[in-house]
């Protein structure tokens, strides 16, 4: 059967294929260690889960108003009103089944064919294809290292044309773990004021930052910014809760009106007893989430030094999230293979580590690592990259 272009167009997601191998290399008896998941490796807190196990045995299982309970809607309101000072009402506001599924849902009530959308280099895995999808098109901005990979006012002035609808900005990013400052934000904020774009603001990091960095909303910056930013966040990495599939929207009401239109014929709603979930992760205990950070800034601080000492790899220290995505551009010629992604077969193959190559990203002279791994996986994988670089290296 001839499937549709839209979908025969697209990139099959590099993390979720590199996830594959390691586990059929697993399911043959292999130790094999996967440094590619992009979620915690905690188990939702008790309190989450038993709001779940309360909401099933009282009869919350039935459909719910397709953009989202009543009162997750209000726990997320408060939610932007203390960490941001950000000021939201209902009708601004859509759950959706989960932040991936929000963006998804975004650019399709948003793009006309042809319309481009900005997007950063190296970027998540799934904003060009998700534009592609709505018959929208990639426009590529490099973040380069020197920048700490991240865009200039300069760069998105230049790449903006009549067709620009949206840019997106991932902050802290994924895969890169980097920060845009207040500053930064600002003078992007000012492009996008004076050419009327769009703002996509992914802050699904928000919690996972480490030493004296802070996150800043673009959206809270002032309420010209409030109004062009659609801000995505959601509990999965927060709250560990990546399989409940809980993400949300919020921002102008027209976009909001549309999406929450478009998800009452897809989704018809997010699931009830996820929601009830959800409202107890925003509404109770918060203690879990500064244990995870604490366990991962540890993680990244130990790694780190280790990543440097390996033969060819240079890397910026992330400041959020939970990836090191090192340059190996040195480490692949020291080796003699033809690109980053043999590279990072050949380390699946022999060595038994799973790590993303960076092509998928945007980015291909990079590797993704993710740390939401305990600290002796961590710390074998390294190791055995090195005795890969150690025996491997030409001449």
């Amino acid at each position: 059967m001839k499937l549709a272009k839209r979908v025969s167009a697209l990139t099959p997601s590099t993390t979720l294929e590199i996830t594959a191998k390691a586990k059929a290399l697993k399911d043959q008896g292999f130790d094999v260690i996967g440094l590619g998941a992009g979620e915690p490796d905690f188990n939702t807190p008790d309190h989450i889960i038993e709001a779940a196990v309360k909401a099933m045995k009282e009869g919350h299982t039935k459909y719910t108003p397709s953009g989202g309970l009543p009162t997750l809607k209000k726990a997320i309101i408060q939610k932007f009103n203390q960490d941001q000072a950000i000021e939201y009402d209902a009708a601004q506001i859509v759950v959706c089944s989960g932040a991936k599924h929000a963006l998804y849902t975004l650019f399709q009530v948003i793009l006309n064919p042809g319309d481009e959308v900005i997007i950063p280099t190296p970027y998540w895995v799934s904003y060009p294809e998700q534009v592609k999808l709505a018959d929208g098109k990639p426009v590529f901005i490099e973040g380069s290292e020197s920048n700490q990979f991240k865009i200039t006012p300069e760069q998105l002035e230049s790449a903006i044309t009549k067709e620009t609808k949206a840019v997106i900005i991932n902050s802290p990013s994924n895969p890169t773990g980097m920060i845009y400052s207040e500053k930064e934000l600002l003078q992007i904020g000012e492009v996008c004021l004076k050419h009327d774009i769009l703002i996509i603001s992914d802050e699904i990091y928000e919690k996972l930052i480490y030493g004296d960095h802070t996150h800043t909303s673009i959206a809270q910056l002032s309420p010209e910014l409030k109004e062009k930013t659609i801000v995505i966040n959601g509990v999965s990495k927060s709250h560990s809760m990546t399989g409940w599939r809980i993400g949300y929207a919020a921002g102008n009401k027209e976009i909001i009106s549309a999406m929450t239109n478009l998800a009452s014929h897809s989704t018809s709603n997010p699931t009830s007893v996820a929601q009830y979930a959800t409202i107890a992760a925003y509404e109770g205990s918060q203690e879990m989430l500064e244990t995870m950070k604490i366990a991962f800034e540890e993680r990244l601080n130990i790694i780190y030094e280790k990543l440097l000492h390996i033969p060819g790899f240079t890397c910026l220290k992330p400041q959020g999230a939970f990836y090191l995505f090192p340059n190996v551009t040195k480490a692949v010629e020291l080796t003699g293979y033809e690109s980053v992604d043999e590279w990072v077969t050949a380390i699946l193959e022999q060595e038994k580590v799973a790590i993303v190559p960076g092509s998928g990203f945007g980015a291909p002279d990079y590797v993704r690592l993710s740390y939401a791994t305990s600290l002796d996986l961590l710390e074998k994988a390294v190791g055995r990259i090195h005795n890969f670089m150690t025996e491997n290296m030409k001449g």
